[in-house]
């Protein structure tokens, strides 16, 4: 690989005799993990190779998986840096609390923090790009994610509608992406001297407004996929020196080096941060800090804010008593004919919501139309009905094809779609023939 001539003098002068063997690293190949989604699986129900467990994350695992298999289609696996992996690793969320993922797309993050919080209190997930912010819904609803509300803020916005409001907030800060060069090449035409300083301020500005939104008490997890000293240290450095935070201790595992001070004013406390670099850790490379405001650490409540009368609520009922066992929502809202569990509700003024918890359907005209989130979210138990297709039968509907079957033993109606036992849509029976309502955008 062809590193910028800048970045191996940078590296040179600040790694000094480790710097050929990190700089040789970038020949080497990159390294892929993945992720079990705990709310739906065990490993011994996967097809993917769980031999090689990532130590110290939960349900991790190196290796790269087929996005287009049914594990990942029914919401089982996740793809992932194990770099990346130890960020929601060290938030260590807890079920109940307030947590904000501030800059959440793709949504590796938000996932796993979701999973360690056994998808409870509150979790918003925030992207300022509209696109990638459609992505990480998609996520989110794959997952089966029920108390999770994606927001589509700049951070400047979001702190308007969430003043002191959460546990928990993650900044993985968008960086000059120096961790991202063996996966992405492209990632290298970016860099510049001069971009990592318009990164680390752009950093500053996320890290001001993510210090509003934290209530006292609370953990900021602040991390980049760059190795410069301007993102990190000096980042970290000037934050505790503008605000009353403190930084945390992280249990520094094999492979995992300290923050530097030398790069941060000398200040000593940064030793408490992890450094990943790829020639030590068997990962693309991060930097992670966990830092606590001052003030009270009651943990805080996830109250709902507000209530709406619902409309149409017989239609919904109905399809409830004909299709699902045991299912009960306490929090449901309707919003242009979509009917919601939602995460948190609204008064009036809100952020911009691209999905507030979990879409049940949509009601049309005289019927309830169910949603593909819902089907995803839900336990294989929770169904009356559930139709396991053969894998040609499988290759026909993920296409969109609609199926003759043996309807015997079946009632008519919606039934839950599976496929090695892995449910991944609706289906609706009309005689013999299960129509297919897997969702258009998915198709293969």
């Amino acid at each position: 690989m062809q590193l910028p001539a800048d970045f191996i003098q940078k590296y040179q002068q600040l790694l000094k005799n480790q710097a050929a063997e990190f700089l040789a690293s970038f020949n080497n190949e990159a390294t892929a993990g993945f992720r079990l989604n705990p709310l739906k699986v065990q490993a011994q129900y996967v097809d993917e190779d769980c031999s090689q467990p990532i130590a110290h994350i939960s349900n991790a695992y190196y290796g790269t998986i087929n996005g287009n298999n049914i594990d990942h289609l029914a919401g089982w696996i996740y793809s992932q840096d194990p770099s990346a992996m130890h960020v929601a690793q060290f938030a260590q969320p807890n079920p109940h609390e307030r947590v904000l993922d501030l800059c959440a797309a793709p949504g590796g993050k938000t996932t796993q923090l979701a999973a360690l919080m056994q998808d409870t209190g509150l979790l918003v997930a925030n992207e300022i790009n509209r696109s990638r912010a459609r992505v990480l819904s998609s996520n989110v609803e794959r997952w089966g994610l029920q108390h999770t509300l994606v927001t589509n803020n700049s951070p400047q916005e979001l702190a308007k509608y969430f003043p002191e409001f959460f546990d928990c907030i993650v900044v993985d800060a968008p960086c000059s992406g120096e961790g991202l060069f063996r996966k992405d090449s492209e990632a290298m035409q970016y860099w510049s001297l001069e971009y990592v300083q318009k990164c680390a301020q752009r950093q500053r500005q996320i890290l001001i407004e993510a210090v509003k939104m934290l209530r006292p008490g609370g953990r900021l997890i602040y991390s980049t996929c760059t190795f410069a000293p301007e993102e990190d240290e000096q980042n970290i450095n000037w934050l505790t020196q503008k605000f009353n935070l403190t930084i945390l201790p992280l249990h520094h595992y094999e492979g995992m080096d300290c923050g530097r001070p030398e790069w941060g004013d000398n200040n000593l406390e940064l030793r408490k941060a992890v450094r990943l670099f790829p020639h030590h850790y068997q990962g693309e490379g991060h930097f992670i800090c966990v830092l606590q405001k001052a003030g009270d650490a009651v943990a805080t409540s996830t109250a709902k804010m507000n209530t709406t009368k619902l409309p149409n609520l017989k239609l919904w009922q109905e399809f409830v008593d004909h299709t699902l066992v045991d299912v009960h929502f306490d929090s449901l809202i309707v919003q242009k004919n979509t009917l919601y569990n939602a995460a948190l509700e609204f008064s009036q003024h809100h952020p911009q919501i691209v999905r507030n918890g979990l879409m049940l359907g949509e009601f049309k005209k005289n019927r309830f139309e169910p949603n593909h989130a819902l089907v995803l979210a839900l336990k294989p138990t929770q169904f009356q009905q559930v139709i396991e297709l053969e894998a040609e039968q499988f290759q026909h509907f993920i296409h969109g094809e609609a199926l003759i079957i043996d309807n015997q033993g079946y009632n008519k109606g919606w039934v839950a779609v599976s496929f090695e036992h892995k449910i991944f849509s609706w289906g609706k029976l009309v005689g013999t023939q299960l129509k297919n309502f897997y969702p258009k955008g998915l198709r293969q």
